[in-house]
């Protein structure tokens, strides 16, 4: 916790005498909501990690790992449309879908029901970061380090209910397109997110449900589902921009100093 704090790099968990395991490292993670709200913060979700699925060999996981977003850590796009990086250690940026839960979730929901529960849709950042230097890490590491979650950056919130059956199709097969300084830099979508946000969701909620540490999801929670494309180094006096095709979403801007 005092690495998340005060932006210092250490020594991976997993590679000290006894070493930390995947199971293990879940144990860690109502140590870490602990912290978060005894120094006053609120948590307002949780971020996936992990849900491109080419990413689990390199890593020793069989599925998407997480951690949790705090009122910290949570910001409207309009209101942070220019973001210090001077808090994060070796900061990336991610394009994200992010889901505003409306009422809880539960495992085995039909896409139908699960869509249900979405109040809202969004496309946003998530700003990760490592304290481990050279983003070199287990997945264990990962989850004790709170999922390298930096800063959630949510756009413009669309409502789902007027318009289910097409969020359900266009989820899955929507490009995107990430920029730095008009150049482009990553092409992806929604596919790559587990076969699409709304899956990855569900994979998530199936997650929780065998976690005997952690909560499972709740009504009013901001649900961060997973990097669009691969996540990208920033820099100061950067400014990064993703567009979407195949989805009604609005064009993301953010700069950075």
């Amino acid at each position: 916790m005092a690495s998340l704090s005060n932006h210092s790099q250490i020594q991976t968990f997993s590679s000290r005498p006894g070493g930390l395991t995947l199971a293990q490292s879940y144990q860690v993670t109502p140590l870490l909501r602990a912290a978060f709200e005894g120094r006053g913060e609120k948590i307002t979700g949780r971020k996936i990690g992990f849900t491109n699925r080419q990413m689990w060999k390199a890593f020793g996981v069989d599925a998407p790992v997480w951690g949790y977003a705090t009122n910290r850590t949570t910001h409207d796009l309009s209101d942070m449309q220019v973001m210090s990086l001077g808090g994060f250690s070796e900061p990336r940026i991610e394009p994200e879908i992010m889901f505003g839960l409306g009422t809880e979730p539960a495992p085995g929901m039909s896409d139908n029901a699960l869509l249900d529960c979405i109040e809202w849709i969004a496309l946003g950042y998530e700003i990760v970061q490592s304290i481990f230097p050279n983003w070199k890490f287990a997945a264990a590491d990962t989850v004790a380090a709170n999922g390298v979650h930096g800063a959630l950056l949510i756009g413009k919130r669309h409502p789902v209910a007027a318009r289910q059956a097409d969020w359900k199709r266009e989820l899955a097969t929507f490009e995107a397109t990430l920029y730095c300084d008009g150049k482009l830099m990553q092409s992806g979508g929604g596919s790559l997110v587990l076969d699409s946000p709304l899956l990855a969701l569900r994979h998530f909620i199936e997650l929780l449900a065998s976690d005997k540490y952690n909560p499972p999801l709740r009504a009013g929670e901001v649900i961060s589902t997973g990097t669009l494309t691969l996540a990208m180094p920033v820099k100061p006096d950067e400014q990064w921009t993703t567009t979407v095709a195949g989805i009604p979403l609005e064009e993301i801007t953010i700069r950075f100093n």
